[in-house]
């Protein structure tokens, strides 16, 4: 059995994020647990045409690690170099585990450890436990009649089959979300034709991107100056807030902007029709792009709403609710994650063997999205209610890291063995957190996203500005924990 101070489950920036913190604290006994077989988390995993970064890319990447990008907003390959770069800059290669897929945890009250089992590496036992395996690791596949006949190929986004040449195919997309809004435009003019399945239509705003020139990529590179550039980002993007919560006027503005963009971008009505959603602004994840519209009006993309969706898959493609046989030789499922119910995959048992799952039966909550009562010494990177609509998810990652390092910081100066959230300061954090949520459009927008549990709380998203979770997050508060 292998022992360490801490675990740290996942690879990707959260992953990351964890080890440098807890390396720049003095703490170098952890390691990372991998299920694949690399290193690297989203950025390495998602290998799509089209796939980049729907945030600036100076505010998409760590406080601690400047990175001299190419554009405002980065394409895989660059993600995942930067990621590669945090890898080498930090020495956390020798660090991880791969092929290290987690079967279940379990809480050793004699030990006050952690007994974390999994599938081909063995046991391990830990003191504190992190699971950074990020909400968008889970895909979805729907279950349609007739999928296991289907003789030509299928994949989902996630993992994408590079070894497989889709130019000049017959390819169908299923879901018209964001990873889809980047690969119909990337693929779109190399298929025979593209059928597009849209189970319900999203609001889309002009990506402002743009290559940064070499002076500016230098000036990346100057800390004063890139600290600047995130600095002025961060409070754009913040704004917007104002929109999501506290002001119908502001979210009505951007709805315009939203429909005018939808015109300007698809000029047969019909189709514009089919584009136009039906809720307000926000309710789902807005999309970011200059191309899809476009993409989708081309003569070799057809678009299926849901009253022409699926009904069945056969041995040569799609039969649609109206009858229709389409003969299709890809179908690709861009079909989303388990992002709220499955935050985390594997069983997890806790203090009197209590169960996560039945803790999380009716809906996932977590004090701070990160910790929770039964669970001394668990912490979860982007837990419940840690989702980010308007800023960068990195923001809210390393404001939990002030959190997670200060409890656990705490437990070893006092020659502790554990910490736990109280059930009151659990209980309390969460009413305030579905309150708040009342106010949102994403609680009140007429929608039914992926940011709600199949209960209908809003589970994905913070109510609020991104920095006052930061303030929430920023000192460990130890009359809401049990010391022991």
């Amino acid at each position: 059995m292998h022992t360490y101070a801490v675990l740290i489950i996942g690879s990707g920036f959260g992953g990351q994020c964890a080890a440098v913190n807890l390396l720049k604290a003095g703490i170098d006994d952890f390691r990372i647990l991998e299920r694949r077989d690399f290193f690297g988390g989203t950025w390495c995993q998602n290998t799509y045409p089209g796939a980049a970064v729907d945030v600036p890319s100076p505010l998409y990447s760590l406080s601690f690690a400047p990175y001299r990008w190419s554009q405002m907003f980065a394409e895989q390959a660059e993600l995942r170099r930067y990621t590669e770069q945090l890898i080498e800059q930090f020495g956390l290669r020798d660090r991880v585990e791969l092929g290290a897929d987690v079967e279940r945890v379990e809480w050793d009250e004699a030990e006050k450890r952690w007994l974390v089992h999994t599938r081909a590496r063995g046991t391990f036992r830990t003191q504190f436990l992190i699971n950074a395996s990020g909400p968008l690791s889970q895909p979805v596949i729907p279950n349609f009649p007739g999928m296991d006949r289907f003789q030509g190929k299928t994949f989902h986004t996630n993992n994408w089959d590079h070894s497989y040449d889709y130019r000049g195919k017959r390819v169908a997309i299923v879901g018209s979300g964001a990873s889809a809004a980047q690969v119909i435009p990337a693929i779109a003019p190399q298929v025979e034709h593209l059928h597009v399945f849209q189970r319900t239509p999203h609001w889309v705003l002009p990506r402002a991107d743009r290559k940064f020139g070499r002076f500016q990529r230098w000036l990346l590179g100057l800390k004063p100056a890139y600290k600047l550039l995130r600095w002025l980002i961060y409070w754009q993007f913040e704004t917007r807030v104002i929109a999501f919560k506290y002001s119908r006027p502001a979210i009505h503005l951007v709805q315009q902007h939203a429909l005018r963009f939808l015109k300007r971008q698809v000029p047969d009505p019909l189709l514009r029709q089919k584009l136009t959603p039906d809720f307000t602004i926000g309710c789902k994840r807005v999309l970011v792009s200059s191309t899809y519209y476009p993409a989708l009006s081309r003569a070799n993309v057809t678009l299926h709403s849901r009253e022409h969706g699926i009904a069945s898959i056969d041995e040569s493609g799609i039969n649609t609710v109206d009858g229709e046989h389409l003969d299709v030789d890809l179908i690709v499922w861009s079909t989303g994650y388990d992002a709220t119910d499955g935050v985390i995959s594997y069983p997890v048992s806790g203090k009197n063997a209590v169960q996560l799952r039945d803790v999380w039966a009716e809906y996932p909550r977590a004090y701070l999205g990160t910790s929770l009562p039964d669970f001394p010494n668990l912490f979860i990177v982007t837990g419940p209610n840690t989702g980010i609509g308007h800023t960068s998810a990195l923001f809210i990652i390393e404001s939990q890291m002030n959190y997670i390092l200060d409890c656990i910081r705490t437990v070893r100066a006092k020659g502790l063995r554990s910490i736990e959230v109280r059930r009151d300061a659990e209980r309390t954090y969460t009413a305030m957190i579905h309150r708040e949520m009342q106010r949102t459009v994403w609680k009140s927008g007429g929608c039914h996203s992926w940011y709600q549990s199949k209960s209908g709380h809003v589970i994905a998203m913070f109510p609020g500005f991104s920095f006052s979770y930061h303030l929430l997050t920023r000192a460990l508060k130890p009359a809401d924990h049990i010391l022991s």
